[in-house]
């Protein structure tokens, strides 16, 4: 009586598939998940009444000093990144975040939200030309209908719209 002979079958090595206790984001590897523990840390002092003001750092340093906007985290544990400031173009305390908009010598127009940056016009485009033309140029021919889900800074839906 012969045995039927396991035949092994060969896994897909595509780039969708994780392995075995892979992280979900394979860039977690390299880069941590920045844990809420940061702004967790704010809304406590916020409840306590030590309030800081919008553009504070994570652990309630002012991040301006002498004109210059200052970012530290401790997802990057000895460096930071400084941008000289102008003009405070707007700074509000919202129901969800500190909003710091202000004008630079050297980066235009800078958006930072609980202290950290989030865009500036010298270098928006290099993120918004990555999540719209790649997937768009991947289609066979451009979508008729988008759906945005949040839309931040609307550069990604400008991007989108040169394709129609």
């Amino acid at each position: 009586q012969a045995k039927a002979k396991a035949v092994p079958t060969a896994k897909a090595n595509t780039p969708f598939q994780r392995r075995e206790n892979e992280p979900a984001c394979r860039s977690s590897r390299i880069f941590p998940i920045r844990k809420m523990s940061d702004n967790a840390d704010k809304r406590k002092r916020e409840e306590e009444g030590e309030a800081p003001k919008p553009g504070a750092n994570a652990d309630g340093t002012s991040a301006i000093q002498n004109g210059w906007f200052s970012e530290f985290s401790t997802m990057w544990p000895g460096q930071a990144m400084s941008i000289k400031m102008g003009k405070t173009l707007h700074e509000q305390r919202s129901d969800f975040q500190d909003v710091l908009v202000f004008e630079s010598e050297t980066f235009g127009n800078v958006l930072v939200l609980d202290g950290v940056i989030q865009c500036t016009e010298r270098d928006e485009f290099s993120y918004q030309e990555m999540i719209v033309h790649l997937p768009f140029c991947a289609l066979p021919e451009p979508p008729k209908r988008v759906l945005v889900i949040g839309g931040g800074d609307g550069g990604g839906l400008r991007g989108m719209l040169r394709y129609k």
